[in-house]
């Protein structure tokens, strides 16, 4: 981490060294403004460290493996495809290690001062640093993030282990039980269940019940096909060294287990009641538009404000308040925060698919070139829009909803219409294709696929 000798007084400090932090702070320096960045691990936070490129790293080797070892639909047969699993964990933590020393480079790079340590508020405009010293601020913007929520009976030590935890093994468990239901439990397990751990999900409800139905069914459809087994209406009771027990009085295998049960916001130790700062019920910071804090000197992103609780939105918040805290007339006003589930296939959502006035047509992958060259038409593309054809949500499940749902997020917030996407000419093959013929089939022109009359 960049370190240097430590300024006593600064324009704006910003703490927590996450997306969303180090985004508020380069940006903020890009703008003229003195800043210190206070980060009490790594730089890049969760995100770069220990969730979303470490997933991501990890599914994409789950993924090799797995189309390995099923790849004679293609002509190809591969034998004695077999894991090392210490080399795949140097590739997750070399991946990580080259994203942090660049946002080191960057920080320095901008005149950002990168302090490695914690950072508690004495007051509504100075901080107290891990070392002792005081740090004056004219602007402050919280950006701690998010910690794995504890459950009660399941406190983390031995074989219980929250996500993290789990995305830094360097073998593979022979089983997992995942408590809770949410993406990072379906994507989690699609990864191991790919390796070859025999793995449970225990839900309350069922997986993903935030989401479309019918959307969910395709990956459930797949995570079935992987082994996995999805326990709902049940909640854990106990458990052992090797096992976890049901209130229905099943015994599942668990070499480890993974609490899943959401996010809480990171406020210990910060100092707040030194401030004016206001939390919510919950116990996320209550900020404005602006980002603003209920102090006139403090503002905050990301996961610590709530939901959602996503590293893109984070990110934007970190410009929005970089910019507020140096004086410009900026404001959160984003029509829409995309939502992409790693699975298999991929969910991604846009907008809204629900409302009153709101019609939805869907497009099947069964008839799109692309999806039936790589064998992958287990999904479809849903276009929500109104009276007026403006596009009002987009859902998208495919191997490819990831990339293809950016088109969408572009599409609702500038205010375009089922005609704007209709008729742009897409590129061919493509899965970004199926975004054209849905709005295409919405005004009764399909080509590729037969609606009716």
């Amino acid at each position: 981490m960049v370190m240097g000798s430590l300024p006593e007084q600064v324009d704006i400090a910003v703490v927590g060294g996450g997306v969303g932090g180090y985004y508020a702070a380069i940006r903020a320096a890009q703008l003229g403004k003195s800043v210190a960045l206070v980060e009490k691990e790594k730089l890049g936070g969760h995100c770069l460290n220990y969730a979303c490129i470490p997933s991501k790293a990890l599914i994409k080797a789950a993924d090799m493996f797995y189309e390995m070892q099923h790849a004679q639909n293609f002509g190809i047969h591969a034998d004695k495809v077999s894991i090392n699993a210490k080399e795949i964990y140097d590739w997750r933590i070399g991946v990580s290690k080259k994203l942090e020393d660049g946002v080191a480079f960057l920080c320095k790079s901008n005149g950002v001062e990168a302090i490695k340590g914690t950072a508690t508020f004495l007051s509504s405009n100075s901080l107290q640093l891990t070392n002792g010293t005081s740090l004056e601020f004219k602007k402050a913007i919280i950006a701690t993030g998010s910690d794995p929520t504890v459950l009660k009976g399941f406190e983390f030590g031995g074989n219980i282990v929250d996500y993290k935890k789990a995305l830094m093994l360097d073998h593979i468990p022979r089983s997992m039980v995942i408590i809770g239901a949410g993406y990072v439990s379906v994507e989690m397990s699609t990864l191991y269940a790919k390796f070859g751990t025999k793995v449970a999900i225990i839900a309350r409800s069922d997986v993903l019940s935030k989401f479309d139905r019918e959307a969910v069914e395709l990956v459930k459809k797949k995570m079935a096909e992987l082994g996995i087994k999805i326990y709902t209406g049940v909640n854990p009771v106990s458990h052992d060294a090797s096992s976890v027990s049901l209130s229905n009085g099943e015994k599942l295998d668990a070499e480890m287990i993974v609490v899943a049960v959401g996010l809480s916001p990171y406020t210990t130790g910060l100092g707040i009641e030194n401030t004016e700062v206001q939390l919510d019920e919950k116990g996320f910071v209550s900020v404005d538009n602006a980002l603003r804090t209920t102090d006139e000197n403090i503002l905050a992103v990301g996961d610590v404000i709530g939901e959602p609780l996503l590293a893109h939105k984070a990110m934007r918040q970190g410009i929005v308040a970089a910019e507020v805290a140096a004086g410009q007339n900026s404001s959160y006003d984003n029509l829409v925060v995309p939502a992409v589930i790693f699975s298999d296939p991929e969910m991604a959502v846009a907008g809204t698919l629900e409302g009153e006035g709101i019609k939805v047509t869907k497009f099947p992958l069964t008839a799109l070139g692309r999806a039936i060259a790589l064998n992958t038409t287990n999904g479809f593309v849903k276009i929500a829009y109104d009276e007026d054809n403006i596009i009002r949500g987009v859902e998208i499940v495919s191997d490819d909803a990831g990339k293809t749902i950016s088109e969408a997020v572009v599409a609702i917030e500038m205010g375009a219409t089922l005609e704007d996407v209709a008729d742009s000419i897409h590129p061919h093959p493509t899965y970004s294709e199926a975004m054209q013929r849905a709005a295409e089939a919405a005004l009764g022109r399909s080509i590729d696929y037969f609606i009716g009359k």
